[in-house]
């Protein structure tokens, strides 16, 4: 008798119908590997995607260049980085001026880096409201431009104000948000590590859900001078060079080899800074969840076995309670690949609905993750939904060979002997 794949899906569903406890318990583990794939897979995406965006809300031109590499690491700096000479304004208008590539470049000042010393947190303070963990520092009105900062409130301050050394400040929406909820704090003066500044403007919420209330808009820039005069000792410079559209790689060997050149490096060292740009800093940032995607997916293939190793023991024990039933089928004619097909059919389909038991879980499961952490962005993509219930599918084939063959083999007189 020929089966058709339609006929033995239906009875595979009625013998799940019929042991709803035994299936699920059966595929619980196919379950559990499907839904930590799909849940971790969102994350990962979601993150991967909203990081790209926050960096590309810098300028898809734009060079970031510090006295050391730039962007997530995954070991210790060496002795000869930590003991780097800071960049300096000079460098950056030598930049400017003599890389005939770059289109605009901008410097911040901030306190130096030190290793060995925990930094002292910057506190800003409006009343009887206080924000701390700034980014406070000094810099040119070129980095509204250099790193696409729009101002939503106000104006930026210019180079007469930074010439003159004008105590005024331009801060991120976070600090706006949270001293002025009515909007209204232009020509307000806050204070900021104990120096007085007159809010001139606020500046646009940077993209990226992850980032949201992060120091990127918990921000305070002032003019580069303006600091100087406050903290003449402070002399760690950050460049940002805005490269002509097409010339980006042209630019960074031009500034590659000009800081070559003022940092008095030979020919047969490495550099003594770091030159980066947010597609490098994301292809590192996708090597790393690449890494904690692989280790997903070995976890979750644990619980796919788990799964697959129950299909194959209630499959076997499904074989020996249907003895008589398999040997009443080959009597009137059915073949053993007609009884291959039968089993394989029933496991495939078991592990399938465990496959989409677990979608529906890992895809609940990511959607209401926003809600306990709302800075978490999370994206269930298809190719993950695709790759898992495939994946459970494709247990329920290897582990169902062993009970299929089984019971194709099985000697019609005695399975129909069978009580």
């Amino acid at each position: 008798m020929q089966m058709h794949f339609g006929v033995n899906s239906k009875m595979a569903l009625e013998t799940v119908r019929e042991h709803k406890t035994r299936s699920f318990l059966t595929v619980l583990g196919v379950v559990i590997g499907v839904a930590a794939m799909i849940f971790v897979a969102s994350i990962l995406v979601g993150v991967s995607r909203d990081f790209q965006g926050f960096l590309e809300d810098y300028g898809t031109n734009t060079l970031f260049v510090f006295r050391f590499d730039i962007g997530i690491r995954t070991g210790r700096m060496t002795a000869e980085e930590r003991n780097r000479k800071p960049l300096t304004l000079e460098d950056a208008q030598a930049i400017l001026a003599e890389c005939p590539h770059v289109k605009n470049v901008t410097v911040e000042v901030q306190p130096r880096i030190d290793f060995d010393v925990r930094p002292v947190p910057q506190v800003a303070r409006y009343g009887k409201h206080e924000i701390e963990n700034l980014d406070y520092t000094g810099t040119n009105p070129a980095y509204q431009e250099v790193y696409n900062a729009h101002v939503s409130q106000g104006r930026f301050f210019t180079d007469f104000e930074n010439i003159h050394r004008e105590d005024v400040a331009v801060i991120g929406s976070e600090i706006d948000k949270n001293f002025f909820p009515a909007h209204d704090g232009i020509g307000k003066t806050i204070i900021v590590s104990g120096v007085p500044y007159q809010v001139i403007g606020v500046l646009e919420e940077r993209k990226g859900q992850l980032f949201k209330g992060q120091t990127a808009d918990r921000t305070v820039k002032v003019p580069y001078y303006t600091y100087r005069k406050h903290y003449p000792a402070d002399d760690e410079h950050f460049i940002g060079a805005e490269a002509f559209p097409g010339f980006k790689d042209a630019a960074e060997d031009e500034i590659r080899g000009l800081l070559r050149r003022r940092r008095n490096v030979p020919f047969n060292k490495p550099d003594t800074f770091g030159i980066t740009t947010a597609e490098a800093i994301a292809d590192n940032f996708r090597q790393i969840m690449s890494t904690v995607a692989l280790m997903t997916i070995v976890v979750s293939s644990i619980g796919l076995l788990v799964g697959g190793v129950g299909v194959m023991n209630i499959m076997l024990m499904s074989v020996t309670e249907r003895t008589h039933e398999i040997g009443v089928r080959k009597a009137i004619g059915a073949r053993r690949g007609d009884v291959i097909r039968q089993f394989l059919t029933e496991a495939i389909v078991l592990t399938g609905l465990g496959g989409l038991a677990g979608v529906l879980v890992g895809v609940g499961a990511a959607a209401c993750l926003p809600l306990i952490f709302p800075s978490m962005p999370t994206s269930v993509p298809l190719w993950a939904v695709f790759s898992a219930v495939l994946m459970s599918m494709s247990v329920g084939l290897f582990f169902g060979i062993y009970p299929a063959v089984k019971a194709a083999r099985l000697d019609p007189v005695e399975a129909l002997r069978y009580e």
